[in-house]
């Protein structure tokens, strides 16, 4: 099979058919063969009813139903799990994604070898204020921290190779981060290309304002995870150790200067009158807390049924 197309939905009822005979009308004007999975998010609409209703008009329609809603991460790493097609295509069921954009991708992947590539909504339909500015701002964010040089980190309209998909997890709120996910298994050929954004037509946005909490936390975490996460010691160690040594130097500091005083006879204050001992004590006790942490996560790690998972390309005996 050529193509996966994964599509995550909540409550799209108006949207849907429209989108399947859009892709179908595409895939079949290309001549590819195909499947199109229907991811639902636990819709309270008539969702399920009309992917059903499509299922049995089309072999190449398919569907999975969330018993509740779980959230975007958790219908992409479901719809993976299934997916059959050398390449996947992930869209968004609110027509917002172009299906026009679908060939041009499939190429960039088949024939020009990229691993994964992202869609760039240039020219955005979103509200300024609400959704560009702060796209734009994190985006800019995680380019800056992780190098991978593309500018829409979430647009739901991307392309992987098979084995892309098939070699990361996507939980959480991680969906948004999924470059990174796949450039730490390896996967390093990422590529962008600018993509067409409609205005929605149908229904409302799905994503609060709770995204511009969740979304800078999840690009932590993604970050730590990617470069410590298998060597917590790295990280809390070492930041323990230099606050603990340097809240040592300090207590030494301040006491070797109340010796000097009383060896010259010198009126100085007590050493715990200092504000300088209590500020030398406090990263002392920080940074013996930081490397106990450390201690522990590669204590935690070690005994992780995945500390020896590594993804392997090819091999020969």
């Amino acid at each position: 099979m050529d193509i996966s197309v994964v599509i995550p939905l909540l409550n799209e009822e108006e949207s849907i058919p429209e989108l399947v005979s859009w892709i179908r009308t595409v895939m079949n004007k290309h001549g590819f063969s195909y499947e199109i999975m229907l991811i639902d998010d636990g819709s309270t609409d008539n969702s399920w009813q009309i992917i059903e209703s499509l299922s049995k008009e089309d072999s190449s329609v398919k569907g999975i139903k969330f018993r509740r809603n779980y959230g975007k991460s958790a219908a992409l790493y479901v719809g993976f799990a299934e997916t059959e097609g050398e390449v996947v295509i992930t869209m968004d069921a609110d027509l917002q994604d172009n299906p026009e954009e679908i060939p041009e991708l499939y190429q960039m992947i088949v024939d020009e070898k990229y691993d994964l590539v992202s869609g760039w909504k240039k020219k955005r339909y979103d509200p300024i204020l609400s959704k560009n500015i702060p796209s734009k701002f994190y985006n800019w964010i995680a380019r800056r921290s992780t190098r991978i040089k593309i500018h829409d980190f979430n647009c739901g309209l991307k392309a992987y190779r098979k084995q892309v998909i098939k070699s990361i997890e996507v939980y959480g709120e991680m969906h948004r981060y999924i470059p990174i996910l796949a450039k730490w298994a390896g996967f390093k050929k990422i590529g962008e290309k600018v993509v067409q954004h409609q205005e929605r037509k149908y229904g409302v946005t799905k994503f609060g304002i709770e995204r511009f909490i969740r979304g800078p936390l999840d690009l932590l975490s993604v970050i730590f995870i990617s470069r410590f996460g298998k060597r917590p010691m790295h990280f809390f160690g070492i930041l323990g150790s230099i606050m603990f040594f340097a809240g040592l130097l300090a207590a030494a500091w301040v006491g070797i200067n109340k010796v000097i005083s009383v060896y010259q006879h010198i009126a100085a204050p007590r050493v715990t009158e200092s504000p300088y001992f209590y500020l030398a004590l406090t990263a002392m006790i920080i940074g013996s807390q930081l490397f106990l942490a450390g201690f522990i996560g590669e204590l935690v790690s070690r005994n992780s049924s995945e500390r020896n998972k590594y993804q392997i390309e090819k091999k020969t005996l």
